[in-house]
This record gives C-alpha cells, structure tokens and sequence, in this order.
C-alpha cells in the first residue's frame, strides 16, 4: 500500500501582509505535512525575508523564480516536491488546524477508491483583517458537490478552491498541470480536466479554510477578466456543439455562464467607478453574446445599441438596469424594463 505523503505549496507575490498567518496555520496542523514548500515568484516586497525568518526554526522551503503568475508558481513547486499529495494554499488564506487531517481522511479511510483524486471542503470568507464575513460560503453559490457530469462542470464555476483541497500529485501531472496562461479560472480549468480523465472527487461539507478576500485580490484584478476570456475561449474549443449529438456544450452551459459572469463584473465596475474594468466587461459581452440561446441573443441584441451609448456616456445605472434586462427572464423582464423606462 502506498503511503500518503503531502506537500503544502503556497505561491508567494508580494504577500507580506499575510504569509506569516498562512505559514503559521500550517505549522499547526493536528496532521502536519511532509513537506512546506513556499515559492518566491518575484516578489517585491518583505514577504520572503518573513519566510526565511521562519525558515530559521520551521521545516520550510522557500523556491525562488521570476514572476510568472500563480499557476506557474504552483507547478514549479509540484516538480520539485516529493511528496504523494499536493495541498495548496494561497498566501492570503488560513487553514484550521484539523484541515489536513480532514481532508486527508477518505484517501485513508480504507474504501479503496483507486479513482480518487480530489478531496475537498467548504470555506468560511473572511475579511481583509480575518474577520468573519460568512461561514460555510459555498452554500450560498447553488452549486452541485461533487461534480459527476460534464455539465455540472461547464454550467457554473466548479467552486472547487485550491486553498480548501487536497489532491494526488499523480492526477495533477495526468491532467497536465496548471495552464499557466491563466491568472484565474486555473483552478476550474485543472479540477475539469481531472474529471474528464475519468477521477473522482469527494466533497466535505464543513469549512476548512478561512477565505480572505479583499479589495488586492485577484478575482477584482484585470488580470482576472482577460484570464476569464482566456478559459471561455479554451472551454468554447474543446467542447463545441455537437448539433448531430443533441449536444450544445457552448450554446446552453459555457455562453450563458460567461455572460453572467460578464455581466455581473461590469455592474461591479459600475458601482466601484472603474472604468477600465467596465470597457473590458463590455467589450468581452460582445464577443459572447453571439453564442448564447436564441432568446439572450436577441434581448441583448435588441438593447445592445443603447447599452453602447449609455456605456460611453457613463450613465451606469441605465447600463446596469439594461443589462439585468438582457440576462433575466424575458416576460419578468419585459414588465421591469417598461417600469423602468415609465
């Protein structure tokens, strides 16, 4: 029987403000792991001097490379671990104490589930401070746990975060690794590919992980909205309709998702008055917006010219309104538009 090994990866840029208490929640695990290893990737701040400091007294190993993202980060230290199982950590989050004991439990726990690959749990989101913003998060997103079709994986983000997670490094480098020209989507991107090499994935129902998000992390940069459009284009290639198969992978599962998602990000921008983060969204809508069903396609269409005048003008809450109009149900929409214009 093999033995279960586990390295902890942590991609490190410009972190300083919270690699202590990332590093530290991983040195108290109940089940500590074999191995810690922390990549530098070009960062310039303080954080890998607080890594060397704690380096001093703690197993840790700090990797150093040139900037290339997280993706390119996380396959870095996969190469050079040795190690049977990979968990991941991004530099801003924090586990709880029992989170690799676990996550690792139904590995071990004797059912001898060859396909295993993916172990992972729920997340409590926290704020920039680590306060409590809301426990067991991934309730609230209505998505399917554990994915076991194709188009659950397609139909909405996997919610599948790496920071909650645990995976054999065997399927890791199977599925290819990381896709390091994504700064976003990465983790839907590997997590389906391991599914369609025929891997099993398991879900734990309890919070592992506290998840900060705060105003510097990636899902509000730009960076995050061209990685978007990357991972939708990867997604539109790969599984195209199949009109023959009565299969409209695109059409019914990746366009809609996408578009919501767009959508969602421009009214974002909108509140916050960022406007490059508002032409971005809305150039990328117009690119998707030929693919979506029939229906979308010609609400959209039909307000599409007003949303562009609207857009230039910055008059955001008629944008907002007009957008909401173009993804909503078209009866109930039709009544809030005309109440709107009236």
């Amino acid at each position: 029987m093999t033995i279960l090994t586990i390295a902890t990866i942590i991609p490190l840029y410009n972190g300083g403000p919270f690699i202590r208490d990332a590093l530290e929640s991983v040195l108290a695990q109940s089940v500590p792991p074999d191995e810690i290893l922390v990549v530098d990737d070009g960062s310039t701040d303080d954080g890998p001097a607080i890594v060397e400091e704690m380096a001093k007294i703690h197993p840790i190993t700090l990797l150093r490379k040139p900037n290339g993202g997280q993706s390119s980060a996380r396959n870095f230290a996969a190469e050079r671990c040795s190690s049977s199982h990979i968990a991941l950590l991004d530099q801003d989050d924090v586990w709880y104490p029992d989170h690799l004991a676990t996550l690792r439990a139904p590995f071990v726990d004797g059912s001898n589930d060859e396909r295993l690959a993916v172990v992972y749990g729920n997340l409590d989101h926290v704020d920039r401070d680590g306060k409590m913003v809301a426990h067991s998060c991934l309730d609230g997103f209505g998505s399917v746990h554990p994915k076991t079709t194709l188009q659950q994986c397609l139909e909405r983000d996997m919610f599948m975060l790496p920071g909650a997670s645990l995976l054999e490094k065997e399927a890791l480098f199977k599925a290819g690794r990381f896709d390091e020209r994504l700064s976003g989507y990465e983790d839907d991107d590997l997590f389906l590919r391991i599914f369609r090499e025929g891997y099993r994935s398991r879900y734990i129902d309890r919070p592992v992980t506290k998840w900060r998000i705060h105003p510097g992390s990636t899902s509000y940069s730009l960076r995050m909205a061209v990685s978007r459009m990357i991972y939708y284009r990867k997604l539109v290639e790969t599984f195209p309709n199949e009109p023959r198969l009565h299969q409209f992978w695109v059409r019914d599962y990746i366009a809609p998702r996408f578009f919501r998602s767009v959508v969602g990000d421009y009214i974002n921008g909108s509140k916050a008055g960022d406007k490059p983060r508002m032409d971005r969204c809305w150039a990328d809508m117009r690119v998707i917006a030929p693919e979506l069903p029939r229906r979308t396609r010609r609400r959209f269409r039909r307000v599409a010219p007003l949303i562009h005048v609207v857009h230039r003008a910055r008059l955001t809450n008629l944008a907002r309104m007009l957008l909401r109009y173009a993804i909503s149900d078209r009866k109930k929409a039709a009544v809030v538009l005309q109440r709107q214009v009236a």
